[in-house]
């Protein structure tokens, strides 16, 4: 009976390390909302080796009264790793337009320095979820430098190919 929970367990081990999935090369597309404008953007993540990765962000919103767009890139430098979790920094650099009180279109930009984790379940490897922490400066009708924590909804989901 020993013998059995010993094979039973060193099983269980070799295939709990099985399902890690490995995400070197593999591009992430989803969706984000960390602009401060709250406009709800599609997000880009590329693996390019183990410890670092690159991600970007593109977002529109037009209507009969004008356009508006977002566009970021975000840099992602791995911190610790396990099978079903990342840790990183990243620092991210975006540029947006909206319509101040007047409804003239204005240029702002954010910049953010953060922490956070990109976690999967197993058996969905392919779909990560993702928070992050830090501090953040922004132009968007007025100029703030902010504490800033993006929760699993907001931070990123990103659905890897």
């Amino acid at each position: 009976m020993r013998k059995i929970i010993q094979i039973g367990l060193l099983f269980f081990i070799i295939s709990a390390n099985s399902y890690a999935a490995s995400l070197i090369g593999r591009l992430g597309i989803g969706a984000s909302n960390q602009l401060t404008t709250g406009m709800d953007v599609i997000s880009f993540k590329l693996q390019r080796n183990r410890s670092s990765a690159m991600g970007g962000v593109f977002g529109l919103d037009s209507s009969s009264e004008g356009m508006n767009y977002a566009l970021g890139l975000k840099g992602y430098k791995y911190i610790y790793e396990e099978p079903q979790l990342n840790f990183y920094s990243s620092l991210a650099g975006y540029i947006f337009t909206y319509e101040d009180e007047n409804n003239d279109t204005k240029q702002g930009y954010q910049v953010d320095g953060t922490f956070g984790a990109e976690f999967s379940f197993q058996g969905l490897e392919s779909i990560g979820f993702s928070f992050e922490f830090g501090l953040g400066m922004h132009k968007y009708r007025e100029t703030h430098f902010k504490t800033i924590g993006y929760n699993v909804i907001a931070s990123a989901i990103h659905f890897y190919l």
